[in-house]
Formats: structure tokens, sequence, C-alpha cells
């Protein structure tokens, strides 16, 4: 309220108004947002303060909005202005104005007036807890806006006898929680309903729908005659008593408000949210290379063609255009020029170790040898595999039951305080599908550190206690494991679902205990360590073991682990899966769930690597100690643990620092943890016991020292204990005071800072595949195949057999070849040029993305792979509509490239593996079962195509294939 800010004449200079119908000249527009309002030119408008200009169409995202903004103009004038999700760049409706404003920065140059001058007059100021006492709201008080004083208090006696607290001095009051809400409910009610015959409006809030239908249940049971609050879904920090008269406007009638805190006795105030802003995240995993992120000189395969390096893209000419070619060198140094729009048959190269892959020869035979033989190979590694899979599926299992079998489950999901995330719902729905098959469930999901595996796995296990089956939950650290207990006993406090801890903050007493609960049955979910594992623990009807982090187990547990997988459901979760793990599941072996779309507001932590600098150790805690937030600060060393906090604490006198490390007592660390997290210390000095799980949404910034001494993965989990909430997070990635960043812990490190976008766990995972190599994850008789082919092809072809035998819909359709004599498909071959044209009356038309309509190489060339990955009709159109919208109508060399998508897709659809013209004959080739293709003929002849525009060419092509019969899958 009194900080400095813009006088109001200054802010209204520091904004700009744009709506449909303005005449404007886009150039001066991009200069304006760039010189004087301080926007940064981007490619792709994604983050706040952001701006990409394309033609005649220019992206921003204001500071002050939700969601970018699309002006499209025709000629000088605005023609539209469209809102759009940044995550896909699609338009979402219209708007007709927009405001823009500057950075803070820029704005406060002329700061110097209170905020609250820019309050009206009929304002109405809220204060909480009798701040206004504070000199420092001296300057707000002098304002002509009424005040409303709240008064908080937990003296609330039982039942809620609000009468007695309306004479407070204060002239409204929030009411502290209850200890048990259930019993205190219906007096409250009846205690609302004596308050409410004043006249004033009584409210019951419910932070979820759940929590609503249940409210509206009470509501009835109750039957006070004559009252009927309005009861609605909103997160308030604790109830309100507001008598009548006190305030003008809204609220001269009062107010009774009653909040989750006092309606079911919650005493966690929840985290005030921000509204909604859209940012993005990156998607597609394994879809798509980013060339952005490859180095000249990295290894390459190339699909036909084998193993080579990237030697960067460049421009080169062709009929008078200028095109992008990738730049790739085989063996005896020759050269391949590919063109971008063929970049769909690169991938990285992951070889065993970390010794360079041995080059192809670029047109010899070695590399179809190679690849034949993997092939092989793979069809009888994937007969053992299945193998397997069909040993454990013919196991009986336990056929868990459906969600509409019983209500509890419907109000169990409405009561998650959040709105599940596509990827998140879609985790939910394959671990609920595979619980109530009657086959073991073996289930990876793997998703960010905070993207919300956890409520998968209380879903998971919810619907398994509901079947009357019991529920096992690993962790790898006692931490972790008491975090899990806590995070389980909230969400079902409501329900009667018994939770128990088997850990080190357990006496042996209460271990036990809770050991003859589990072999009595008598206990639905047991949290714990290793401990889990022992002899001594036994389920009396075990159905579903959760494993958070697997690869922190040893191997005499993996083994314990392994048996279970045969018997009960088994869901493991991870942020970076370990390579055996990842492998496993990118080749089918093991079901696959992965989130990687992050929670709203979520913001990407900030990574500065550097050598050891106290000034910036200083700097970092004391900016995070100003906005009211903790510090993690890693050593991981105990012997001198404590000469780094007192070294700290002489840096940052008034910080409170206090260590924590798994040599302690286990009371004593849970005590230093508990009292952390309740923020009672500004500082945690610690070792790695923070790695996984740890979830304190107030701890927003990390120091590492000695950062070049861990592992990627590990960097990674560490990182990810700060930036769980909507404010921007630091990570200070220290290395050793005399280390250099040489070999394999400089790309970590670099690989660390380079995957700093949300959701980039999955990603990480896959770097570190490539920095160690696949190793010995596959057994000696396939190391060979996989160092002749790379891993990434290794994989493909180990699906392609596996979907074959198990005679997957599609598993055996190939990739159709089109070439149309009427279309310009330009290859580059040792940097010679060759062009197949057709018959001389017909102009040819180029297949492309022309520069001059996507400007930027980077998504150029991911549109380029997009169309050449895509599946069926539907993509493509979905595609072309992206295109249309984030480019503007599209040039006819565009309308072939996807026209030509269109019909690989529907030709793959028919069975169809070749598609070919010479001048109007259309020749097609079917695929045949154990046969060759067969030509597919009109009247014992090919079919005729009747007309001579190329465009026009294409469409008829369709409608031919489109008219042929789907083959019947399996």
């Amino acid at each position: 309220m009194v900080r400095p800010a813009p006088a109001p004449e200054a802010a209204a200079r520091a904004e700009l108004i744009l709506r449909k119908g303005d005449r404007l000249e886009l150039r001066e527009l991009a200069r304006r947002l760039a010189e004087d309002f301080g926007y940064d030119h981007e490619a792709l408008c994604e983050q706040p303060g952001e701006y990409a200009l394309r033609g005649g169409i220019l992206d921003v995202y204001p500071l002050n909005a939700q969601m970018p903004v699309r002006l499209d103009l025709f000629g000088d004038t605005v023609e539209s202005l469209r809102p759009f999700d940044p995550a896909t760049q699609r338009s979402e409706g219209e708007v007709d104005g927009l405001v823009i404003c500057a950075p803070r920065r820029e704005a406060a140059a002329e700061a110097g007036v209170p905020f609250c001058r820019h309050l009206p007059a009929d304002a109405l100021v809220v204060v909480v807890d009798r701040c206004q006492d504070d000199p420092l709201y001296a300057p707000a008080r002098a304002t002509a806006a009424t005040e409303l004083v709240l008064e908080e208090t937990d003296e609330a006696p039982a039942g809620y006898a609000a009468e007695a607290l309306e004479c407070t001095p204060a002239e409204s009051l929030l009411i502290g929680a209850a200890g048990d809400g259930a019993a205190a409910r219906p007096a409250l009610l009846r205690t609302a309903a004596a308050l409410a015959k004043d006249g004033r409006p009584c409210l019951l809030a419910g932070d979820t729908q759940g929590s609503v239908e249940r409210l509206h249940a009470d509501v009835a049971a109750a039957a006070i005659r004559g009252f009927a609050p309005r009861v609605c879904a909103g997160r308030f920090g604790g109830g309100i008593l507001l008598a009548p008269g006190r305030l003008r406007g809204l609220l001269k009638d009062g107010l009774l408000l009653l909040t989750e805190r006092e309606l079911f006795g919650r005493r966690q105030r929840p985290l005030a949210a921000l509204p909604r802003r859209r940012t993005t995240v990156r998607a597609a995993l394994g879809r798509a290379l980013d060339f952005g992120e490859l180095a000249e000189g990295e290894a390459l395969v190339h699909a036909t063609q084998g193993i080579c390096l990237f030697r960067g893209i460049q421009a080169h000419e062709h009929q008078g255009r200028t095109e992008d070619f990738i730049g790739l060198e085989f063996a005896e140094r020759s050269m391949l020029h590919l063109p971008v729009r063929e970049s769909h048959l690169l991938s990285r190269y992951v070889g065993l170790g970390r010794t360079p892959p041995k080059l192809s020869k670029l047109g010899g035979g070695g590399w179809e040898r190679s690849r034949k033989a993997a092939e092989k190979a793979t069809a009888d590694l994937a007969a053992q595999l299945l193998a397997l899979q069909a040993e454990r599926s013919a196991k009986p299992g336990i056929a868990h039951p459906r969600d509409d079998d019983n209500a509890w489950m419907g109000e169990f999901e409405r009561s998650f305080p959040h709105r599940e995330t596509p990827d998140q719902a879609r985790a939910i729905a394959d671990v609920k599908a595979d619980l109530e098959r009657p086959a073991p469930m073996d289930r990876l999901v793997s998703g960010d550190v905070g993207f919300g595996k956890t409520e998968v796995a209380l879903r998971a296990a919810f619907k398994c206690a509901l079947g009357g089956r019991q529920v096992a939950i690993l962790a790898p650290t006692t931490v972790l494991a008491q975090q899990h207990y806590a995070s389980f006993r909230e969400r079902l406090a409501r329900w009667p679902v018994s939770v128990e801890l088997l850990s080190g903050y357990r006496t042996a007493k209460q271990k036990a205990a809770v050991r003859a609960r589990a072999a009595a049955g008598t206990v639905d979910i047991v949290v714990g360590t290793h401990a889990l594992l022992s002899d001594g623990t036994t389920f009396a009807r075990l159905g579903l073991v959760i494993i958070d982090e697997e690869h922190r187990f040893g191997v005499r547990h993996k083994e314990r682990l392994k048996r279970l997988r045969t018997e009960v459901d088994v869901l493991a979760m991870s942020a970076t899966p370990i390579p055996r793990t990842l492998y496993l599941a990118l080749v089918g072996a093991r079901d696959l769930s992965v989130i990687e779309t992050p929670p709203r507001e979520r913001l990407p932590i900030r990574t500065i690597v550097r050598g050891y600098d106290e000034a910036l150790v200083r700097d970092a805690v004391k900016a995070e100690l100003a906005r009211g937030g903790q510090v993690f600060y890693l050593h991981n060393r105990v012997e001198t643990i404590q000469g780094v906090a007192e070294r700290l604490a002489a840096l940052v006198p008034k910080a409170r620092i206090v260590v924590g490390h798994g040599q302690m007592a286990a009371g004593e660390l849970e005590e230093v943890m508990a009292a952390f997290v309740a923020g009672e210390h500004d500082v945690l000095v610690c070792t790695t016991i923070i790695e996984t799980g740890l979830d304190i949404p107030n701890c927003n910034t990390l120091i590492i020292e000695g950062a070049d001494r861990f592992g990627l993965a590990q960097l990674y989990q560490l990182r990810g204990r700060v930036g769980r909430f909507n404010r921007q997070a630091y990570a200070y990635l220290f290395l050793h005071r005399h280390a250099a960043l040489v070999g394999t812990a400089g790309r970590r490190l670099t690989a660390i800072r380079q995957y700093n976008q949300l959701g980039a766990g999955f990603r990480i995972a896959m770097r570190d595949l490539e920095l160690r190599g696949a190793g010995n994850i596959l057994g000696a008789a396939q190391s060979g195949h996989v160092a002749s082919v790379g891993f990434d092809l290794y994989c493909q072809l180990l699906r392609r057999s596996v979907a074959k035998l198990r005679g997957d819909a599609g598993a055996a359709v190939e990739r159709c070849e089109v070439r149309l004599d009427f279309i310009d498909h330009t290859q580059a071959i040792l940097g010679v040029e060759e062009v197949r044209g057709g018959d001389g009356d017909v102009a040819l038309l180029t297949a492309t993305l022309p520069s001059d309509w996507i400007p930027e190489t980077r998504l150029r060339l991911e549109a380029f792979r997009r169309i050449a990955l895509a599946l069926d009709v539907a993509e493509v159109a979905e595609l072309r509509s992206s295109l249309r919208d984030r480019y503007g109508r599209l040039p006819p060399e565009a309308e072939a490239m996807l026209g030509l998508a269109e019909i690989r897709c529907l030709a793959e659809s028919r069975d169809v593996v070749a598609v070919a013209t010479e001048g109007a004959i259309l020749r097609c080739l079917e695929a045949r079962r154990g046969r060759p293709p067969e030509p597919i003929l009109v009247g014992n002849r090919f079919p005729r195509l009747t007309v001579k525009d190329p465009l026009r060419k294409l469409k008829e092509i369709r409608g031919f294939l489109s008219r042929l019969p789907e083959p019947a899958r399996r």
C-alpha cells in the first residue's frame, strides 16, 4: 500500500492501448516495444515481456496479461486481436482491445508516490491483525478509502459461539480453526442461522467442488427453518463475522463467511494463488530432435545412411530460392547436405560408453547390413521380453473396483485443491485402467519434480483401499517418507482410511505395532523406507506397492521388488528415470506415463553455474530473506558442515541458520526439518538428505557447493527442491574453489543449465544416458548392435519388433514412399543437388515451408519434423490450422508440403506402401502379407488424374486414396 510507485500520470505514459480497427505501423510498434518498453524480441513469444514479429503478424505477451495476444494486420489496420496459448501457439477467441504495460523498471523512473494514491475514493481497504498501527501505514490512512479491520483469533469456543465474539473491539473478525470440524459443524450451522436472522448474508465457502457438495448435504441434513446460506467454491484464509451497519456499499448488511478452516477444522491456510498466467512447456518428448540443443561435431544417426557428425545448418541457393540444409559428415570426410524437410530422418547417437562412434561410409552397404543385423537381434529380444510379460500377465492379479462402484472416489478426486494438468489427468486415467484389469500393473510415472506425481499415487492408493486392499508406499529416505506420510494423512483425513509410518522416525515399539497391524490387515496404507521390504514385514491383503525413486534402492531390495511385480500391482515414480528403467519403458516392456505439463503459475528455475564466490552467496541469501523466503545451502561433507554454517553466519549475521544431515539422531533431524518447514529458520545447511521429495513452497533459493561432483540426475533432483510455487526460484551451482570445467563434469553442468525449462526431467534422463552411454543395460548379447546403430534407433527397432509380435494395429505398416513427378523433391548428396522432374508441360511445385514465411530456422525445422512425423490426416489438419493461425495464409509451397503429408498418412492407413505419378497416371502399390506389393488398378488399368494444376492434383490423389477400403486390423 505504501511502497513507492509511479505517479498516476507517469503510469499512464508507461502503457500502450491497442484496439481492433486502429491504424498503426507494425515496425514502429515493434521498435517501441523493444526500445521504450524493454520487451525482448524472440522467435517465439512464450514468456511475459516478449514479442515476435512475422510478416503482418505481431505476437506480444504483455507483463500485465494472463496470455499473449496475436495482432493480425490487414495493410496498416488491426484486423484482429487474438489471445493464444503459449504452449500450443494456437489462438483462443478474440478481444476488442489490449493494454500493454512497461516493465516496473521503466515505469518506476518517475516513482515517488505511495501506491495507495492510485485507489479510487470509494475503495475498501481490508487491514489484517491491526497492521494499521504500524507507522509505515500512515500515508495509507490519509486516503479517503474506507477501512475494514480484521483481527484474528484462535479462541473460538467449542461449537463456535460466534455471538460471544461479536463484542470484540475490532470491526470484524477472522475466526480460528476448530479442533474437530465434523463434530462442531452442526453447532456452527445453528449459530450461523441465529446470526443470519438480523438480515446479514451468510456464505459457506469450500476449497473444492467436493467440499461444496458436502456442505450442501450438511445444510440439508441440519434442516434449519428459514436458513438458506449461499454455498460456493472459494479459497479463503479464514472466516469473517461482520455486523450490519459497519460499512457502506456491498457490505452494508454485514457478512458471515465460514471457510474450510472453521467448517472442516483445517489449520493449514491455503497459499495465496495468483491469477492464472499461461506459459509454455516443451511437449512431445521423443518425437523431436531440438537442433537448438545440438553442438557442432555431435554424433547423429541418419535412418538410411548411418552414423554421422552434425556440421551445422547452412543456406544454399536452389532454383532462385534460398533453402536451409543440414550439414552431415560421414566417414572419409564425405559430406551430405540434407534438406531441413528431411530432418525427421535424424536422431541422436547414444552408444555404449564415452568412446566416439565409428562413422558410416556414405553410400556403402555396411550401414544396411548393421541395421538388418540389429533388426534381427531385436526380434529375438522382443520375443524374450514378451515371454516374460506373458508369464506375468498369466498370473492372476487383482481387479480393483471401478470408480462408479463407490461414490467416495469421486468425492475424493473433487477434494484435490488444484486443477489437474492434462498430462496428470492422463496418467491418473492410465493407472486407474491398469488397476481395474485383472493382470498385475507395472507402470512408471515419470514427472518433473513438483508436477503432481504424488496426487497420481494418492488416487491409486485410495482406489486400492476402497477395494479392501492394503497399500505399501516405499520412499528411499526417512525425510521423504515422513513427507509422504504427512501428505497422505492430510488428504485422507476425511475418509475412514488409516495411514501409518514405518521409518527411522519411529521407536522399536511403534514399528512393531505397525507391523502387527499390517499383518492383521487393520491398517490400509503404510508409508516407509527399506524397512517395508524386510522379511519381518508382512501384509494380510497387499494390493498395491508404490515406489518413489526406485533407482535409490539397493540390489537386494530390487530383487524383492522384482518378486512383488509378479504378485501385486506396482506403481513406480521418478523425476529422472535411470537408464535401465527408462529403456524398459521406452521399448514398451514397462508401461510409461510422462507428466511434462507444469502446474499453473510455475516458473522455470534460474540456474547460475560459476566458481565459488562469497559475495554472491551473501547477496543470494540476503535477496531471498528480503522477500520473506528460505534457503537451502548444500554442503555434502558431515565433517565440515558445522564450519560452513559458522562461515555463513558470519556472512549473513541476521539469518537464522540450522544444520541438518543424515548422521544426526532420527528425533533430532525430525525436529530440525519440522522447525524449518514451520519457518522458524531461514537457512538450512544440509547434505543431500533434501534430494528427494521435500516440498517447502517458501524455500526458493538453493546454493550447492562443489556442484561438479554430483551426477546429472542428482543435480536435477536437488534443483527441484526449489521453485515449487508461483515465485521465481534460483539455483546457484558453485564449483570447488580450484575446479575446472572439463570433460563429463563440464557437460553435466552445461546440461543442467541448458535444461532449465519446466518438465525437463525426462530430457535430463535421456541426456544422462548420452553422457554415460547405454552401458550394459541390455546385456552383452545386444551391446554390439547398440554400438553399431545407436541406442535410439535400436529402441525404435525393438519397439517395432515387440509391436509386430503382439499383433498391434498398424505395427506392420511401413512408411509410404510418395514420389509425384509434378512436385520438386529436392535432395542434396555429396553437396550436388539432384532435382527430379516430370512432364514438360507442367511446372514443378516445390513442397517446402518457405523461409520468408517462417523466417526462424529452429521454428521451421520444428514444423518440418512435425509434418514428417504426423501419424494421421487429423494431425495434419491440426498442423495446417496451427500454421495458418501462427504465420498467416499458407503459400502454395506449404500447401503442397501438407498435401504430401496427408497423402502419406492416408496411404499408410490403407496399407499402401508407394504412391507415384507419371504424367496423368497414378501408380499405387498395396502391401500384401507374405507376398510382394501389388498395384491398385481400376478397371484393369492404373487410375488417371484429370486435372493439371499441382495443388488440385494433390487433392484428387487424396480423394482416390480416401475411397479405398480400410484394411481390418487386429
